[in-house]
């Protein structure tokens, strides 16, 4: 391996063809500094934006526009975001959507004055009978604003004047893994950019030494299995695919050194990889090329950050209190929590958190308290922390799943116990911080909590007005792909202007 200092010598022939086309200095010109005041770019523009909004000032956005695609569009709320993704799809109707006239309905048939032909999932298609089901966990109203919370989120009830409910929330796939896909890339088939990619590409990085987009998944999760795909790239450039990490002592994959190395010349070989990466992308000019040396590049420098991220020593107790006894055990729900408010903190712009395990077709109610008990305290900490600490006027907290459950019992009805299926077309998500109004619910079902009847949120209508918050104008972010212009809320979607202050 040569000195990075020295120009590349070598016998092979081919390698003595790349010598002549390159040198250090070119090389440095233009991968080393381009790459680097796109980052600076970047990096100021964001602070413009931020300047701007607070001090209520109109900046000119041609100023800070990034890699030519004119963002953001207009003056962001939102700086960074966090999506606490509950799959397998949480009952509404044990958690917030208060239904009390369901009570006197108990074991009868739910009309079809109600149900109105709408398709059921082939595990309860067959059932002769579809009993309705009240649920048996008690409600109360709470906060200035009188949101109705249910008995299994105790710890979300003191913060509810922060949230905005959104309780009549559609989607179009019944099924987890069509469902859980159109959520997180605006399609129902696979192959489409995450959100967390979309807005990557956007809006780029606010932290060189970290991904712009990571993923956590809470472990022995259980339920219906996720996919890389759902925080995948698509036809993005790969550098903006979610980075997984995980639990115990490699929280990212292939990024310690190999046994019995130290590492000492790898900026060595990073600086010689890229020399021939460069002279290959002058011959192809296909850009995967640049997007992997940018991989490289990052995963390097990962080497140093990542330990310094995830390392909670410097974390007080009262903050592990808040948090829950959990969040002492890495990779829990609990503890993914507190390490996406420090990925947040280190300038990760989209931090999207799995938990798995809401798949209640049978016992729901002992199901739902479970994962509740392993939730709510960290999604109330959360909320607290970000306030505390003078981030949650510009962060985005997101909680949802891919669909809700059905009003009538799935198998056997008992007074203590029942099951639900797949509800696509009525429940329940929520929104707090950054750019949304505090303390309103928004959006209505009827008694059956079966069909919306006011202010219907279509998953489009979501993803648009995410995207808006984050200053995108969600029809204008698109990306050229095999003759077509995409983009993540593909020809749908409409912003819900209503929940925005």
């Amino acid at each position: 391996m040569c000195n990075h200092h020295d120009t590349l010598r070598s016998d092979n022939k081919d390698l003595q063809q790349v010598e002549k086309m390159m040198d250090r200095r070119a090389f440095l010109t233009k991968t080393s500094l381009g790459f680097g005041a796109l980052a600076l770019g970047s990096l100021l523009n964001t602070e413009k934006a931020w300047s701007a909004v607070k001090n209520n000032v109109q900046p000119d956005l041609g100023m800070f526009s990034r890699n030519d695609l004119g963002l953001p569009h207009h003056v962001p709320k939102a700086k960074r975001a966090i999506y606490l993704f509950q799959s397998g799809g949480p009952s509404q109707i044990e958690l917030f959507d208060y239904k009390p006239k369901l009570k006197d309905l108990f074991g009868q048939e739910l009309p079809d004055s109600v149900r109105k032909g709408q398709r059921l999932t082939g595990m309860s298609a067959d059932q002769t009978s579809l009993p309705i089901a009240p649920s048996i966990i008690d409600f109360k109203q709470y906060g200035e604003s009188r949101a109705w919370v249910s008995s299994a989120m105790p710890y979300l009830s003191e913060v509810v004047d922060d949230i905005c409910f959104i309780k009549s929330m559609q989607t179009d796939a019944i099924n987890h893994d069509p469902a859980i896909t159109f959520f997180q890339t605006g399609s129902q088939q696979p192959g489409r950019p995450s959100i967390g990619s979309w807005i990557s590409y956007g809006l780029g990085s606010d932290n060189e030494n970290l991904p712009t987009f990571i993923t956590l998944i809470s472990k022995n999760g259980g339920g219906q299995p996720l996919y890389a795909r759902l925080w995948g790239n698509g036809f993005l450039p790969t550098e903006h695919q979610g980075v997984q990490f995980r639990s115990g002592k490699d929280p990212v994959l292939y990024l310690t050194d190999p046994e019995n190395y130290d590492g000492h010349n790898r900026r060595n070989m990073l600086d010689y990889l890229g020399k021939l990466n460069d002279v290959q992308h002058s011959f192809y000019g296909d850009p995967e090329i640049n997007a992997r040396m940018s991989q490289y590049e990052m995963a390097f420098r990962m080497q140093t950050s990542i330990p310094e991220v995830t390392d909670m020593s410097d974390e007080p107790e009262y903050i592990f209190d808040m948090y829950g006894k959990d969040s002492r055990d890495p990779g829990t729900y609990a503890a993914n929590c507190l390490l996406g408010r420090k990925l947040l903190e280190k300038g990760v712009k989209f931090v999207q958190l799995y938990h798995q395990g809401w798949d209640q077709h049978i016992g729901c109610p002992k199901g739902v308290l479970g994962n509740a008990r392993k939730t709510d305290q960290a999604n109330a900490a959360l909320i607290k922390d970000l306030k505390q600490r003078g981030m949650f006027e510009d962060t985005l907290l997101i909680w949802g799943g891919e669909f809700g459950r059905t009003v009538y019992s799935q198998g056997k009805l008992t007074a203590t116990d029942y099951g639900r299926d797949h509800h696509p077309k009525a429940f329940t998500m929520f929104m707090a911080g950054a750019g949304v109004k505090p303390g309103i619910t928004y959006g209505e079902t009827d008694d059956f909590s079966y069909n919306v009847i006011k202010d219907p949120v279509h998953t489009h209508d979501f993803q648009a007005t995410l995207l808006h918050l984050f200053g995108i104008d969600h029809e204008r972010l698109t990306y050229k792909h095999q003759g077509r212009r995409f983009r993540l809320t593909d020809v749908h979607g409409h912003i819900v202007k209503d929940i925005l202050s």
